[in-house]
């Protein structure tokens, strides 16, 4: 089994980007962070009602790559675009968001996720009886 992902180093590299990259030039309230994640989720939304795939990245000779039908090598495909795209890519990117604000807060990221976890841990089945 491999080792679990430290997400507080996981979280500082991707503030260190985004600083990096000129994200946070400005400071950015709480409700832009949320309304970012948002953005990501909804993208993630039309990817599925697309019907894309879980990921796949452009072809410059007949629309969505996913890695599965040409017979080119995915990795030197030379018709093959950079940017990853698909329902996953776009779910991978809220939570780069997250972390984002988790890394720029200096908060331990690990520790809340784990003691959330754990709390969740002693909840009764399907508690509080919600439905979408």
């Amino acid at each position: 089994m491999s080792k679990p992902v430290n997400m507080n180093e996981l979280a500082k590299e991707i503030h260190r980007n985004a600083v990096a990259h000129g994200w946070w030039e400005e400071e950015r309230s709480f409700g832009e962070i949320v309304a970012l994640c948002h953005s990501e989720l909804s993208e993630a939304l039309e990817e599925y009602r697309a019907g894309q795939p879980m990921e796949w990245r452009q072809c410059g000779i007949d629309g969505a790559c996913d890695m599965s039908g040409c017979g080119e090598v995915p990795e030197t495909c030379k018709y093959r675009k950079e940017k990853p795209e698909g329902i996953a890519v776009e779910m991978a990117d809220c939570l780069i968001r997250i972390l984002d604000w988790f890394g720029k807060e200096g908060l331990d990221v690990d520790r809340i996720i784990r003691e959330k976890m754990e709390y969740n841990k002693s909840r009764p089945y399907r508690h509080g009886g919600k439905k979408l």
